[in-house]
């Protein structure tokens, strides 16, 4: 599997995720750090200006769709 093939996969998982369960991966759960620790990861080499050109418009479209689904504090 090729770092294109690898890094789409993981791209598909998280999309998938916060499609059926209309929220983000969260640090609380041990399960969900993966995809987390790839979204940090990927956030950091886009704001380094590393992240191929390709994936940045496919990244900005996942943030957005973690922007919808941002945690809204209750107790305001």
């Amino acid at each position: 599997m090729t770092q294109d093939e690898r890094w789409m996969t993981k791209y598909n998982e998280v999309v998938e995720f916060i499609e059926s369960n209309h929220r983000n991966p969260s640090k609380h759960r041990i399960e969900e750090h993966d995809m987390l620790n790839w979204l940090k990861a990927n956030r950091k080499r886009m704001n380094a200006g590393e992240l191929k050109p390709e994936r940045v418009e496919l990244f900005n479209r996942l943030l957005a769709m973690c922007e919808q689904h941002k945690h809204i504090n209750q107790w305001k």
